[in-house]
């Protein structure tokens, strides 16, 4: 019998270490679906195309699928007994191509198991291609509070460079039931496109403010390694010309009242993303599903968790009580890059003691590297409070980098 305790055993992660977190931070819990009708050519998560994976006229396994979710969730809860969990966010894949019952059994297994706050934020991702008529406020009835559209952009042309399976027709449609079924809803957007002009970049931008959105998140496509794009790189604007269109999505959110409190992420009051902000802030994360990810705080750890990433593998070792494949412990060493690589993508920054209160580590372990990034002009350090300057927010990789350990 081997010596290496079961990944939920809560007591040899309680037990005596180097660190010393005076409070767990905030938590939450991430839900990974993991199937799409077509792999886009830029994506890297672990997203599994359903044609590609099933025969000819064969369902998705919906309901073999939450009951792994159900045992997954069972099988971890000893790491979180009795912890409040703020916000869900269920995302994939395409989530949006479950139907709305089984996101329906899905909170209400969630609810039956955990400690869900009253007003807990409960996103789901959802793609255009994946649209059709009432099927949102479906989504709303079964509990989501929040729906994020991967509409990426409402040109034709880009959108088939991208491959993706909807038009700008159904985007549009898509986006105004949102804006009728949510309070609170968020477009996904990228520039920098292959062959993007920034006045189409621009077009875009427009285009997704006439809907009010209360949250855009827009990203720069990047060429990630292991996708159809790293094989094959389409021709996609200079730095320079990326650079002017993002300051102009700046200038156009802001005249519309959104403001710019993360890298990525733009909201008007009231609207700003409370899953994603506990990641930036390092809280705390729980992930179920295939190839999901957490990041736990015990008393004298930081604990990170990976779950096997093909989904029958997947469903057959959640069912078994064991799905998680890899668990290591952040080091001391590891723990302020692991910190600052989040917390200075905001843009009002962070706080001194959440530092310390996140990491069990004293100031001092990252007081050179802060000295440093003054000296350099990337961040300003007052009252307790670290900001990112302009400069920092335009140079983050080099700023993030000054915490990495020698």
């Amino acid at each position: 019998m081997s010596d290496t305790p079961h990944w939920s055993d809560i007591r040899h992660w309680m037990r005596p270490g180097t660190l010393q977190l005076q409070g767990l931070p905030p938590l939450s819990l991430y839900i990974h679906l993991p199937w799409c009708l077509k792999k886009c050519p830029y994506c890297d998560f672990n997203s599994h195309e359903w044609s590609a994976t099933s025969a000819p006229g064969q369902s998705m396994p919906e309901q073999a699928y939450l009951d792994a979710l159900r045992a997954d969730l069972e099988a971890a809860l000893p790491l979180i007994w009795g912890r409040q969990v703020h916000s869900v966010f269920i995302g994939g894949g395409t989530p949006s191509l479950f139907s709305p019952e089984a996101i329906d059994r899905l909170l209400g297994d969630v609810r039956a198991l955990l400690k869900l706050d009253a007003d807990a934020e409960i996103t789901l991702e959802a793609n255009p291609g994946t649209f059709e008529k009432d099927r949102f406020k479906a989504f709303r009835a079964a509990g989501v509070t929040r729906l994020s559209i991967g509409v990426q952009s409402f040109n034709d042309a880009h959108l088939k460079a991208l491959g993706r399976v909807h038009d700008r027709a159904q985007a549009m449609a898509a986006v105004e039931e949102a804006a009728q079924a949510f309070d609170t809803f968020n477009l996904d957007i990228m520039y920098a496109l292959p062959g993007q002009t920034l006045a189409q970049c621009e077009d875009d931008i427009r285009t997704a403010l006439s809907f009010q959105p209360p949250h855009i998140s827009i990203y720069h496509l990047t060429i990630e390694p292991n996708t159809v794009f790293a094989k094959f790189p389409p021709q996609v604007p200079e730095d320079d010309d990326a650079y002017a269109m993002l300051d102009r999505i700046t200038e156009l959110t802001a005249e519309q009242g959104l403001g710019r409190y993360e890298v990525s992420a733009y909201a008007r009051a009231g609207h700003r993303c409370w899953h994603n902000l506990n990641y930036w802030q390092f809280g705390d994360y729980l992930g179920i599903g295939a190839g999901a990810h957490s990041k736990l705080s015990f008393a004298h750890r930081v604990v990170r968790q990976v779950r096997a990433r093909e989904p029958r593998l997947y469903m057959d070792k959640a069912r078994a009580g064991d799905a998680v494949v890899s668990v290591e412990e952040v080091t001391r060493k590891e723990l302020p890059f692991e910190y600052m690589l989040n917390a200075l993508r905001l843009r009002h920054g962070f706080e001194l003691q959440q530092f310390t209160d996140r990491t069990g580590l004293p100031l001092s372990s990252i007081q050179p590297a802060l000295d440093q990034a003054v000296q350099k002009g990337l961040i300003e350090s007052a009252g307790g409070v670290v900001t990112p300057t302009e400069r920092g927010f335009d140079f983050l990789s080099d700023l993030q980098g000054l915490f990495l350990s020698n």
